[in-house]
């Protein structure tokens, strides 16, 4: 096995990828790190931003590159550069306690929230003051799960692009268009604008899930926000919603977390958009 190409923690290039984990940075340089060979995988068949290639370098140390042989000759062959490195620079690089010895530095990867518009989506979450990182992945996540067509981030929520969103994204960052930065009045009147129903998520909600299921409302396109998990949506928002829908509690639990009220929330439009009559019948494509 040949040597590591980079032994030193201060070299120029593990300096700039390890700047990449402070959102300042991401933001000057519109580039993020993924973590472990499922994301560098998702990263390499990514077909690219309109700035290019979406994976720009991949490091790699010697037991992971002979480990993922096959992903290492994938990245080079698209053009990223392939750099080993040894277990300390990249213990230095990566944001894990235990890294899996592959990181990929990529470029942004969101849309503007003209071009969600443009394409009419039919299923689309906006995360509102969602502020922890894990819940803003896993949400992502969700969404990508239930065949949504984009996830919209506020102005006021977390950095999609923070390490720790990119990993609870599980790959689904990858795989559907994300815009961010937008102010939720923005938001909410652009989606409503183009035709979609908008339901604020809200356990004070005065609708009742089963109820819009049952009644038959849900087929059409819809938006859903997600709030804050320790308080939820501000008054201000939820009156911008065409309805405050609450996923009703059968048993003797206190509440659901963001990600698990969100998926039971995004599941049921999907199945009820693919019901006959739904947006997404069974007939289309």
């Amino acid at each position: 096995m040949p040597p590591p190409e980079l032994t030193s923690v201060r070299s120029a290039r593990v300096t700039a990828a390890h700047r990449l984990a402070k959102r300042s940075f991401r933001g000057k340089e519109r580039r993020f790190l993924a973590e472990g060979p499922q994301a560098v995988r998702e990263a390499v068949a990514h077909p690219g931003t309109p700035a290019g290639r979406t994976l720009v370098e991949l490091y790699a140390t010697p037991a992971a590159a002979e480990r993922h042989a096959d992903l290492v000759a994938d990245a080079r062959a698209a053009g990223a550069a392939v750099l080993t490195a040894t277990p300390e620079v990249m213990a230095e690089i990566a944001d894990t306690v235990t890294p899996q010895g592959l990181v990929g530095v990529c470029r942004f990867l969101d849309s503007p929230f003209e071009a969600v518009l443009a394409a009419r989506p039919r299923l689309v979450a906006v995360l509102a003051h969602v502020r922890d990182p894990g819940n803003a992945g896993t949400v992502l996540r969700c969404a990508d799960a239930a065949g949504a067509d984009a996830v919209v981030l506020t102005d006021a929520s977390v950095d999609l692009y923070n390490p720790k969103a990119v990993r609870a994204s599980a790959g689904s960052l990858f795989h559907l268009p994300v815009a961010t930065g937008v102010p939720v009045a923005q938001v909410l009147a652009g989606l409503r604008a183009a035709g979609t129903r908008v339901l604020a998520a809200d356990g004070a909600g005065q609708r009742d899930l089963d109820a819009e299921l049952d009644e038959g409302t849900m087929g059409g396109p819809t938006a859903w926000i997600f709030g804050n998990e320790a308080w939820g949506l501000p008054e201000e928002t939820r009156a911008l919603a065409d309805e405050v829908v609450r996923v009703p509690i059968h048993g003797r639990a206190e509440s659901l977390n963001l990600a698990t009220a969100a998926a039971v929330c995004l599941y049921a439009s999907a199945r009820a958009q693919r019901a006959p009559g739904g947006c997404r019948s069974v007939t289309s494509s």
